[in-house]
């Protein structure tokens, strides 16, 4: 099966990677090439081991038949099976529940989603569901215990007790990085608690917000500033609590059963802690430590959310979209509207049409060359 990973953010690329891994560690007799859109992901990481492109018209010369997406649009004009495999959990986002026509099948991450999304395609039609789990959830398997030694270091260089994970959501109406005395009350929490405080932001966080926290990290002993380019799952891993607001780190966090706490969360069911002013963050924190009602809630998000922490998600996907080939074929195009494939294009830009290295049989072959 010929695949496409496409990234056009760089959070991306965190999710997509175990997919290549899984490939790769299996000796699977799949080709796979990464989209690298130019325009969002300044490095790659993988650009030294696996085969990538940041021209759409090699994606499409490639002949793809299945694409995986954890993003919002993916050309149409592109062959093969489309797949959204989402960014992340956060299902109190409205845009997580849009259907934008762009995908063929969604590969859920659990009861909660699937169900509603079954019900979005018996409404819409065009598209098929499949619960498969979250590519990022084996990489987290995997690698639960990677850096268990340099936590220890940490707590000792720094000499704290516990690590509390700062990762806020980027978006302008829903973070908690402008709010009046969030930086004062995280300094303090530090300093009473006896925690290291690291500091991960999202990559599309304004710019400004960024500096202007950063520039204040580097005056204080108990807060670390963690580059945008760094993985924050690598300090999911290392982090006793996690601090956001309305981000799919949360539920992500969640998953491994530790302690949130959320600055004005728009999330209607609330399984965790939530303040309404970070002024209250520090008694915040030490109920989230000590009420026992935390941990039933958190399990309740495991078995609904994404109870499939087994490591085989990505064994799980790669043999849904054979499925889908087998029963399907491999679809040349997807049909959109007029907006719909506006959008797209101006996006990722136009391609020449003409014949690709295809294996398989697509359901409609182009025969002429034209612009998309």
């Amino acid at each position: 099966m010929k695949i496409v990973l496409f990234c056009e953010n760089k959070y991306a690329i965190d999710i997509l990677n175990p997919i290549q891994e899984h490939v790769t560690a299996n000796k699977l007799p799949h080709e796979v090439l990464w989209y690298i859109h130019r325009k969002k992901i300044d490095s790659f990481a993988y650009a030294d081991s696996v085969r990538w492109t940041n021209s759409m018209q090699e994606v499409y010369d490639f002949g793809p038949e299945a694409i995986f997406v954890p993003g919002n649009i993916v050309p149409y004009y592109l062959p093969g099976v489309k797949i959204q495999v989402f960014h992340g959990y956060a299902a109190e986002k409205k845009d997580h529940w849009i259907i934008r026509r762009y995908f063929d099948t969604y590969f859920t991450q659990g009861p909660y989603f699937t169900s509603h999304f079954k019900a979005l395609a018996a409404q819409y039609g065009d598209f098929e569901v499949v619960e498969t789990g979250w590519p990022k959830q084996d990489w987290i398997k995997q690698n639960l215990h990677r850096y268990d030694s340099e936590k220890q270091e940490l707590l000792k260089k720094s000499g704290k007790k516990s690590i509390i994970l700062y990762a806020p959501t980027f978006s302008p109406k829903l973070t908690s990085l402008p709010l009046p005395g969030m930086k004062e009350q995280l300094e303090r929490l530090a300093k009473e608690r006896e925690a290291l405080i690291i500091m991960k932001f999202h990559p599309l966080t304004r710019q400004e917000w960024a500096d202007e926290y950063k520039a204040w990290a580097d005056g204080c002993s108990d807060i670390m500033f963690i580059d945008k380019g760094e993985n924050v799952t690598k300090y999911q891993l290392m982090s006793d609590v996690l601090i956001s607001d309305t981000s799919s780190t949360v539920y992500e966090f969640l998953l491994l059963s530790r302690p949130v706490i959320t600055v004005n969360t728009l999330s209607k069911a609330i399984y965790w802690e939530n303040i309404n002013s970070p002024d209250t963050l520090l008694e915040a924190y030490d109920h989230a430590l000590t009420d026992p009602a935390a941990i039933s809630l958190r399990q309740w998000i495991v078995n609904n959310y994404d109870p499939y922490l087994d490591g085989h998600v990505c064994e799980r996907m790669l043999n849904a979209a054979a499925d889908y080939i087998s029963r399907h074929g491999v679809p040349q195009k997807r049909k959109l509207n007029l907006w719909r494939k506006y959008t797209s294009i101006k996006t990722f830009g136009r391609i020449k049409r003409g014949k690709h290295a295809w294996q398989g049989k697509p359901k409609h072959r182009e025969q002429k060359t034209k612009q998309a």
